[in-house]
C-alpha cells in the first residue's frame, strides 16, 4: 500500500498539479525497494498521471475507450518494477531512472510522458534545461532526493532546491506580433468530413481587424482541408503557418501571397492513433477495436522523412512537442522561432491538454526559442525562451490571440550537446552505484 500511495503522490508533483516543490521528498523513500515496490509505485503513478486517457476516450467512445488504458498502465508499472529490480542501490536508481526516461523516447512505442524533470516546470530553475534538457532536470530532482538521506548533505540540498524556485529570471524582449487562431472545431465531426475553412477565415478577418500589426498568422493542426481563394486576400502580405488536413501525411505549410512556400510532414506519429505498431501481427486485434469504435478500417498516416523547418519557423505537429530531439533539430537547422500546431480537443475536459502544454513549454527553454502554440480548442499561447507564458487564450472557445515573440539565433548548450551530458552522467551513476553498492545509512535494500 505504501508504494502505491507514494506513486500517487509522485504523480501530483508533475504538471498540471502544483506540488512540484515536494518531488524530492516523495522520491526519497522510493530510492530503495525491489521489483514489487517499483511495480506498485508505477501503478499509482501512471494510473493518476494518465487518468486523462480513460476520461477523454471514454467520453468520446464509451466503455471501449477505457479498455486500452488498463494494459498501458500495466506495462508502464512493469517497467518501473524492472527499473527497481535492476537498480539495487539508491545511486544506481538515480541514474537508471533517467536512462529509463530516455529509453521511452525511442522505438516503435515511444511515449515520452511522465519525466521527473517536469516537476521543475513552474520553477525558475527550469532554465537549466538549456544546459542539458529535461533529462538533466530529472537527474537533478533525483539527486536532491538522494542527498536527503545524508544528514550532512540535507541542509545544503534543501537550500539549493529552494533556490531553484525563487531566483529571478531575466526579461525576454519581444519585437514582433503573431496572430494565433483557435477554431474550437469538434474533432469527431472533422474526422467524419466536416470542413472548418469558413470558421478560420472569419476568425482571421476579425483578428487582423483588431490587430493589423500582426506579422504572421498561425492556424492549428489540420485546420484547413483546402486553401480557399479568399485566404490570400485576407492575409495580405503576411505569411501563414497552418496544418493541412490530408489523407496521408499530417502536414504543415508555409503559405504567403497565394503560394505554398514550404511544407513539413509530421515525423513522430502517435502510436495507436496515427500509426498502428506491429500491424502485421496485431491486425486482427486492431480490427476489433476499429469496428467497436465505428471507424471501419483505419490506415496509418504517412510519416515525414525528416525534421526540417519552414524557413525561419520551426513547425511541430501536436505529439512532436513531447520529443526534445524534434525541437532541437529544428533549431539546429535554422528555426528562429518554434511553432506548435496542435489539436488537443481529443483530451476533452480532462487535464491531458494541460500536460501536453507543459511539455511544449520545456522545448522553448531547451532551445532558447520563443514558442507560438496554436491549438484547435486550446491551449493557444505564446511562451518565451525561459518558459514563461506571455499570452494565452481560454481553452474550449473559439477566438484569436495577439502573441508577442521574437526571432532568436543563439545556441544553447543543449542545442550543441543534446542529451549526451545528462545521459552520460546518468549511466555513470547507474554503473557506479552497481559497482560500489552504495547504501544509505540505516537503510536495508530489499
Amino acid at each position: 500500500m505504501r508504494p502505491l500511495l507514494l506513486g500517487l503522490a509522485l504523480a501530483l508533483t508533475l504538471p498540471p498539479f502544483p506540488f512540484g516543490p515536494l518531488a524530492p521528498l516523495v522520491l526519497f523513500p522510493l530510492l530503495r525497494g525491489g521489483f514489487w515496490t517499483g511495480f506498485f509505485a508505477g501503478v499509482g503513478f501512471w494510473a493518476l498521471h494518465l487518468i486523462w486517457l480513460p476520461q477523454s476516450f471514454g467520453a468520446l467512445f464509451g466503455p471501449w475507450g477505457v479498455l486500452p488504458f488498463l494494459p498501458l498502465i500495466l506495462v508502464k508499472a512493469v517497467s518501473f518494477g524492472l527499473l527497481f529490480a535492476l537498480t539495487p542501490t539508491p545511486l544506481s536508481r538515480v541514474g537508471g531512472w533517467v536512462v529509463l526516461e530516455w529509453l521511452t523516447t525511442r522505438g516503435e512505442l515511444a511515449f515520452p510522458w511522465g519525466f521527473l524533470g517536469y516537476a521543475l516546470l513552474e520553477a525558475p530553475g527550469r532554465v537549466l534545461a538549456a544546459w542539458g534538457g529535461v533529462h538533466l532536470l530529472s537527474l537533478l530532482v533525483l539527486l536532491f532526493a538522494w542527498a536527503l538521506a545524508y544528514p550532512r548533505l540535507r541542509p545544503l540540498a534543501l537550500s539549493l532546491w529552494a533556490l531553484l524556485w525563487v531566483f529571478p529570471l531575466p526579461k525576454a524582449p519581444a519585437d514582433r506580433l503573431a496572430l494565433l487562431v483557435q477554431g474550437n472545431i469538434n474533432p469527431l465531426e472533422k474526422a467524419l468530413g466536416a470542413r472548418a475553412e469558413e470558421v478560420y477565415l472569419r476568425l482571421l478577418r476579425e483578428g487582423l481587424r483588431a490587430h493589423p500589426e500582426a506579422q504572421v498568422v498561425v492556424f492549428p493542426e489540420t485546420a484547413l482541408s483546402a486553401l480557399p481563394p479568399e485566404l490570400s486576400q485576407a492575409l495580405g502580405k503576411r505569411p501563414l503557418v497552418s496544418g493541412l488536413n490530408l489523407f496521408g501525411p499530417n502536414r504543415l505549410i508555409l503559405y504567403k501571397e497565394g503560394r505554398v512556400l514550404a511544407t513539413y510532414d509530421k515525423v513522430k506519429l502517435v502510436p495507436f492513433g496515427e500509426r498502428f505498431p506491429f500491424r502485421e501481427v496485431l491486425g486482427g486485434v486492431y480490427g476489433v477495436f476499429f469496428r467497436a469504435f465505428g471507424f471501419g478500417e483505419l490506415l496509418d498516416r504517412t510519416p515525414g522523412e525528416r525534421v526540417r523547418p519552414l524557413g525561419s519557423f520551426g513547425g511541430m505537429v501536436c505529439y512532436e512537442s513531447a520529443f526534445p530531439e524534434v525541437s532541437r533539430l529544428l533549431a539546429q537547422r535554422g528555426a528562429e522561432v518554434l511553432i506548435l500546431a496542435t489539436n488537443d480537443a481529443w483530451f476533452g475536459q480532462s487535464f491531458g491538454g494541460l500536460q501536453h502544454f507543459a511539455l511544449g513549454r520545456m522545448r522553448a527553454v531547451e532551445t532558447g526559442r520563443w514558442l507560438l502554440r496554436a491549438g484547435n480548442d486550446g491551449i493557444t499561447a505564446s511562451i518565451d525562451p525561459y518558459g514563461r507564458v506571455v499570452a494565452r487564450l481560454p481553452a474550449h472557445t473559439e477566438g484569436y490571440l495577439a502573441a508577442p515573440f521574437a526571432f532568436q539565433k543563439g545556441r544553447t548548450l543543449y542545442l550543441l550537446l543534446g542529451d549526451l551530458p545528462a545521459l552520460g552522467a546518468a549511466l555513470t551513476l547507474w554503473l557506479s552505484g552497481l559497482r560500489l553498492r552504495v547504501r544509505l545509512p540505516g537503510w536495508r535494500n530489499r
